[in-house]
């Protein structure tokens, strides 16, 4: 069936309504703003209905999107709305606030996302996949133990507290910090397998007993930089979703607990804001939910995401436009901070 203008009208105006109110929307209600009859807003409802646009309810009369009506909506009828300026200050003022250092900034985007948005909010720090170790740094803990600090290239700095069986000393822990830092500088974090510290260990000679415990922890340090990391906030906001009833709550949780899954949604190719509805996503747990993602950049590549996650029935229209100025701000604010270092 072909989409008219005034079928595409209908629909826009059911969509927005029901994100509004939440109610199902009768053809009374949109007939005067439409400028038609009732009847004729009946019959055009109905159409909708019958290409699975619209579905009914079975307490109401009335009618609401279904997901294949929200991607038509989206795809051929939404008129984005601007951030404004006043918004754009307000945007401004939460983030500059720790743009000091990317771990807080990602955290800091994703938990004000979560408060403005009343959904869950995520972000994944830059990948270490490409990453070059920069330096590594020790700091004593104990008599016995001390913390092996990993800085890469990507802004990510993972530590691992390792214990010998000797006396440390600051002597002791310039020696690592020499040895380390003159083999592995430069070195990509992804080359650091277990192969690699067996052949390092192999050249240290006399030290490689007393640095095992060392190369241990440089090992897990590295495996866990080239692991997605990913930042959630507000998943305790689904629960006052009226779409999320019992269970669907529950099954959402269970798969933002695995940030794995989480992180290679966030992180398909995209050019663009992207909006995932229902079914898209290809994961049962969020088979009534949607997520908008948007991806920033560092220095003109790709490196991570922010994004929502919450029920079908959002605001895409606002929603996409503040998550698209807020990856630009991320991204603008991550280059320079990677400048400045």
């Amino acid at each position: 069936m072909e989409l008219s203008d005034r079928k595409l009208k209908v629909l826009a105006a059911i969509v927005e309504a029901y994100v509004k109110t939440g109610e199902p929307v009768g053809s009374k209600a949109l007939a005067a703003d439409l400028g038609v009859s009732s009847a004729t807003v009946r019959n055009e409802m109905g159409d909708l209905a019958e290409i699975g646009l619209l579905e009914q309810p079975h307490t109401s009369a009335g009618r609401i999107p279904s997901q294949k009506g929200y991607r038509v909506y989206i795809d051929r009828v939404m008129s984005l709305k601007p951030v404004t300026q006043e918004e754009q200050r307000y945007l401004d003022g939460m983030l500059f606030s720790s743009a000091y250092d990317q771990q807080k900034l990602l955290e800091g985007v994703s938990h004000m996302l979560a408060g403005l948005t009343r959904f869950a909010a995520v972000s994944t720090a830059p990948s270490g996949k490409k990453a070059d170790i920069r330096a590594l740094q020790f700091v004593q803990t104990s008599r016995r133990t001390a913390m092996l600090i990993l800085l890469t290239s990507a802004g990510t700095m993972k530590h691992q507290i390792f214990r010998c069986e000797f006396d440390l000393s600051p002597e002791i822990l310039r020696v690592f910090f020499r040895v380390l830092n003159e083999r592995l500088a430069g070195v990509p974090v992804a080359a650091v397998t277990p192969a690699y510290i067996q052949t390092l260990a192999a050249s240290l000679g006399d030290l490689t007993v007393m640095m095992s415990s060392v190369l241990m922890a440089l090992l897990e340090a590295a495996q866990e930089s080239v692991e997605p990391e990913v930042r959630l906030n507000g998943q305790m906001n689904l629960l006052f979703h009226p779409e999320f009833e019992r269970g669907n709550a529950r099954r959402v949780m269970d798969f933002l607990e695995r940030p794995q899954d989480l992180a290679e949604l966030l992180l398909q190719p995209q050019k663009e804001v992207r909006v995932m509805i229902g079914d898209e996503t290809r994961h049962p747990e969020l088979r009534e939910s949607s997520i908008i993602v948007a991806q920033y950049a560092i220095d003109g590549q790709r490196a991570g995401a922010i994004g929502i996650i919450g029920p079908t029935r959002m605001d895409y229209a606002g929603l996409i436009g503040k998550l698209d100025y807020l990856s630009h701000t991320v991204g603008r604010l991550l280059t320079e901070l990677r400048q400045e270092e």
